[in-house]
């Protein structure tokens, strides 16, 4: 019993493993060679070769590949020893690794299957692969790659291959910060002593005390159904102790924005938030006919045309097709925008015909009067500028990498608020999932912040045909 004890211990895998990264890493997240902590990391020859193919141009994977490489440049020059016992990456990462990085160094034997083709940049990387689990058959050597077709191969060849995952902000959305919170039935039992109230303007307050109060986030919703029914946002957490405020409502037609209500108590919310002046950033999830759109662009010309708190509105949207590419488009910027900017004309169509009494030549004059105070703008254009005083808004953002996301709110200036709206279950772009979605990145970056809301909308109210099509196709 022992000499099998004795024997295991021998036998024991060292803790650190060998990672190898595949090119497509890289081009998608340039830091990456600093995220694997205290594991090792290996670049291949094809590796390099592969971001020196990608290196020119203006598109955002020719920046990755310039910044990869100015970054390994960084790392090797500061390394005076012989590079083939590995780089110590603590020093030129700041401590955020620990590990070495080794690149080849020596041609590789290619020990493939004969069906398949050398020349192959692919094939020559899980070559390299193969040939490193030979000689550290102690050592757990593992291929990263995005490319599935990769993974695939490499597994078929008894090969260890994983998705690369810092990038992604949660592995299961079904847990992401939806903004909204139904209290238990026995809230007011176990919260109410101690508790305060009262009034400012026609809005109530409250100051609890109790468990769940450390669960919760500033400006999340807080809801309970019954009689009666306590609809309400938390403005203060410290300390066990919970502030929250009711709501207006604007489910009721007095209160009614640019002569829209609110049909379900998310939109209640979410017109909450777009209302706010003390909230600067808003997110809005939700799937397609819940409304995003169209409570957006009604809060933001309430906010622009009557109460005068932005001087325009500023819409933009990433360009991404669903189906082929139809060329290039003519005309100016706004011109070439305008085919993407379909869901803006068919809002801004419902938003004037809600005032009835204006008649057709007074609704004409406000479709004038509206579409001068509405700017559409490409995101190719936006590094540099600042934005002052206005209504950002940026359609289908799920499209959108943490990188660009950061690019587009960083442009609010003093007085600016961001909107941030779309549906994770629709993403376009080939190397972004519902986890690593820009989106998906600023709805929990931004929770719990005091001048941001979030709210996950539920329900399509577009027509009974587009909820059953949502449901069952």
């Amino acid at each position: 019993m022992a000499q099998a004890r004795v024997t295991e211990k021998k036998k024991k895998a060292p803790s650190t493993k060998l990672f190898v990264l595949d090119t497509n890493v890289l081009l998608h997240d340039p830091t990456s060679v600093y995220r694997f902590e205290e594991h090792d990391i290996y670049l291949p020859i094809m590796t390099l070769e592969e971001l020196d193919n990608n290196k020119k141009g203006l598109s955002e994977v020719s920046r990755n590949a310039r910044q990869v490489t100015r970054t390994l440049d960084e790392i090797v020059s500061s390394h005076t020893k012989v590079i083939g016992n590995g780089i110590a990456l603590a020093g030129s990462s700041h401590k955020l690794a620990s590990g070495r990085l080794f690149l080849q160094t020596e041609a590789i034997a290619n020990d493939l299957p004969s069906g398949l083709p050398t020349a192959k940049a692919d094939n020559q990387i899980l070559a390299v692969v193969i040939h490193l689990q030979r000689t550290n058959p102690e050592r757990a050597v593992i291929l990263v790659s995005k490319d599935i077709n990769m993974r695939i191969k490499a597994r078929a060849l008894g090969l260890e291959a994983q998705d690369y995952f810092n990038d992604k902000v949660l592995e299961d959305t079904d847990l992401l910060y939806t903004g909204a919170l139904e209290l238990p039935e026995n809230f007011w039992n176990t919260h109410s002593q101690g508790m305060e109230s009262w009034k400012r303007d026609s809005l109530t307050l409250y100051r609890v005390h109790g468990p769940l109060c450390r669960q919760l986030l500033v400006n999340e919703f807080i809801y309970q159904m019954g009689e009666p029914a306590l609809n309400a946002i938390v403005r203060e957490v410290a300390d066990g102790t919970a502030q929250f405020e009711t709501l207006t409502d604007f489910s009721h037609p007095k209160n009614s924005v640019w002569g829209i209500t609110a049909r379900n108590r998310e939109q209640n919310f979410a017109l909450n938030l777009l209302m706010d002046p003390e909230v600067d950033f808003v997110s809005l999830l939700g799937q397609a006919g819940t409304g995003k759109t169209l409570l957006t662009l009604a809060a933001a010309l309430t906010q622009v045309m009557e109460a005068k708190r932005y001087t325009e509105i500023i819409m933009t949207r990433v360009t991404v097709p669903v189906g082929e590419d139809i060329g290039f488009l003519p005309g100016t910027e706004e011109e070439k925008m305008g085919p993407w900017m379909g869901a803006l004309e068919d809002n801004l169509e419902v938003l004037n015909k809600s005032d009835d009494d204006a008649g057709e030549w007074g609704r004409a004059a406000t479709r004038d009067l509206i579409r001068n105070r509405i700017k559409i703008k490409s995101l190719n254009f936006m590094r540099g500028r600042t934005f002052l005083n206005k209504f950002l808004i940026i359609d289908e953002a799920q499209n959108l990498t943490p990188k660009q996301i950061k690019t587009l709110i960083t442009r609010a200036g003093p007085g600016t608020k961001v909107v941030c709206m779309g549906n994770i279950a629709q993403i376009d772009t080939p190397y972004l999932t519902e986890g690593s979605s820009g989106l998906t990145y600023v709805v929990d970056r931004f929770k719990g912040w005091k001048h941001s809301g979030h709210i996950t909308l539920q329900r399509g109210e577009r027509s009974r045909l587009a909820d059953y099509a949502t449901e069952v196709l």
